[in-house]
């Protein structure tokens, strides 16, 4: 299991403005097996495959806009190949795409770029946070809409298991219909606090063992670890949340 613990990069990417190759080198060092790409900050595909190629650091998928996704998926196509990932995540959508029609508008657009990515062997996700649970489509919510496990959808998850606490469901719970449908599944934690704020994987009200065992047994390719906000040195963070991981894949190994 531990090689399947990625660093989300948006957690650092005020480091990354700063030195994109130097941040991917320390985070081998620390011991993330991969790192998830949101955005290069100012450098060149090929620079940062050519960091990835030398620290042997995986690519647990790349997070890509809604607007990329249709305007420039030749080109996020062949950056996919250079950092060796064939998954391609949604990870946002804008204010005004969530009502009914427009969360419908949303699904039927990004399955057609899925059919565009299917026969070049790319899969498409999408990553959630808590305001698709305040909207209702068919039923259910935006989020289970999107992400309906049915044969005519081909939207995979991308599970954040935070937001899916914020929104007052439980994680593992709500897991449970993606199996092998999640290929990448976001950790972060939630304060035990009245805040509820980001928090370092072991350190808040979220149980990742039971996430952990689901994850091992319904095709879980990557356990990307994203804390949007840190007290401190984000990598400081990351380190913290790495070495419970670590503990708790031992742990579960020991059973």
């Amino acid at each position: 299991m531990k090689n399947k613990f990625a660093a989300q990069l948006y957690t650092l990417r005020d480091e990354l403005e700063k030195d994109f190759p130097g941040v991917l080198r320390e985070l081998k060092r620390m011991g993330w097996s991969g790192v998830q790409i949101s955005g290069l900050r100012g450098y060149t595909a090929e620079e940062i495959a050519a960091v990835l190629k030398e620290t042997g650091l995986g690519t647990a998928g790349m997070h890509v806009s809604y607007e990329a996704l249709q305007n420039e998926l030749e080109t996020i196509v062949e950056q996919a190949k250079l950092f060796g990932t064939r998954d391609l995540i949604c990870p946002f959508i804008a204010a005004d795409l969530r009502g009914e029609e427009g969360y419908r508008a949303v699904r039927a657009k990004l399955n057609e770029v899925a059919a565009k990515l299917a026969p070049l062997g790319f899969r498409l996700s999408y990553h959630n946070h808590a305001f698709e649970f305040e909207t209702t489509v068919n039923g259910v919510s935006a989020l289970e809409y999107l992400l309906e496990p049915s044969k005519d959808n081909a939207v995979l998850a991308e599970v954040d298991v935070y937001w899916v606490k914020k929104g007052g469901l439980d994680p593992v719970s709500f897991i449970r219909p993606y199996a092998d449908r999640m290929p990448i599944i976001h950790l972060k934690d939630m304060s035990n606090d009245e805040r509820q704020t980001f928090a370092e994987v072991g350190t808040g009200v979220i149980d990742f063992i039971p996430i952990l065992q689901w994850g091992e047994a319904n095709g879980i390719e990557w356990y990307a670890v994203e804390q949007d906000v840190c007290p401190g040195n984000p990598l400081d963070s990351l380190q913290i949340s790495l070495t419970n991981l670590h503990r708790m894949a031992d742990q579960l190994a020991s059973k």
